[in-house]
């Protein structure tokens, strides 16, 4: 059954607070974790591969460090690092073609509905936004210009397994991106249960956390991970965790012009759209100074998503040209 919602969510970002109901704090996004070998480059289209049982494999890469002194310029002690980057991998995250192509087109992306304790219901959900999400920056890298976009590999998972990056789950986490392998994996039932209570209507919720996991595929086939990678190998702790919040935050932008992309496919009523910005402000770095966060601040992680969605321009998300009082 296709997803009944109709109504659109307001102009404008809703405020940050979590919905009136009984409510519990998600759990915290963690990003994506080291692979376990150097990430392989992959030379095909992307095979898709959708898992209910016990086919295994999770986790996502090196969180990278970066700081900069103003737009396009890296801080001083962060330049050595563009020597380790293979050509154009500065300039794709700095100023790169994707941030031109303007918002993304809509694919008219149709949802089936999620049902409460159903993991078929919730594969058959996955499986469909994820091939909303290939087409749409399919399209996005072609209008850009952009060579070398593949689809990523997908595997659900309602058993535990291991894949390049590590073991899955993790603790509280629910979905990841592995660069090492091109692989989205997600949780039938973690992503569920992360989620903090979040009823399965609202399904922005959910469609928001792969969307973003998503988000870091992109920036991994658009040469902007590996730049940041490289600025991590020579960087301070402080420095890296900067890096970090600004892949995280720029994933969070790309899921919200994703989502905005398609609005008249999947509108969400006004509360469907507070639950999605809750859900992301109480994911955001907690009780976490600036130099030790590494996800952003709750008001940042998700003042990013609804960047994304108000703005919808692909440029509206280059967080790392971002003041750092943006990023924190």
């Amino acid at each position: 059954m296709v997803s009944p919602y109709r109504r659109r969510p307001p102009g404008g970002p809703e405020p940050y607070g979590p919905p009136s109901r009984l409510w519990r704090r998600p759990a915290r996004d963690l990003g994506y974790l080291p692979p376990r070998r150097p990430p392989r480059r992959r030379s095909t289209a992307g095979m898709v591969v959708g898992v209910l049982g016990g086919v295994a494999a999770l986790c996502v890469v090196a969180i990278v460090g970066y700081s900069l002194a103003g737009p396009g310029r890296p801080a001083s002690g962060i330049g050595t690092a563009d020597g380790a980057t293979r050509a154009g991998s500065r300039q794709a995250a700095l100023a790169g073609p994707l941030y031109r192509s303007g918002p993304l087109d809509p694919v008219d992306c149709a949802l089936p509905r999620i049902r409460e304790h159903d993991e078929e219901s919730m594969r058959a959900f996955l499986d469909r936004l994820s091939d909303c999400l290939d087409e749409a920056w399919r399209r996005q890298f072609a209008k850009a210009a952009v060579p070398g976009f593949a689809a990523p590999h997908r595997i659900f998972w309602s058993v535990s397994g291991t894949s390049p990056c590590g073991s899955y789950p993790a603790p509280g986490a629910a979905a990841f991106y592995c660069p090492a392998n091109d692989t989205l994996y997600v949780g039938l039932d973690d992503v569920v249960e992360t989620a903090g209570g979040e009823p399965v209507s609202h399904y922005g919720v959910y469609a928001r956390v792969i969307a973003h996991e998503y988000g870091h595929h992109v920036q991994e086939d658009a040469g902007i991970l590996e730049y940041g990678h490289a600025l991590m190998a020579a960087s301070a702790a402080a420095t890296s965790h900067e890096v970090s919040r600004r892949i995280e935050l720029q994933a969070q932008c790309f899921a919200g012009a994703f989502l905005s992309a398609e609005r008249d496919s999947l509108p969400m009523t006004s509360e469907q759209y507070e639950a999605v910005l809750a859900d992301a402000r109480a994911r955001g770095d907690v009780d976490q100074p600036a130099d030790r966060g590494d996800h952003g601040s709750e008001a940042n992680y998700a003042g990013w998503v609804a960047r994304g969605y108000t703005q919808r321009v692909l440029s509206s998300c280059n967080t790392w040209t971002a003041a750092p009082s943006d990023v924190s």
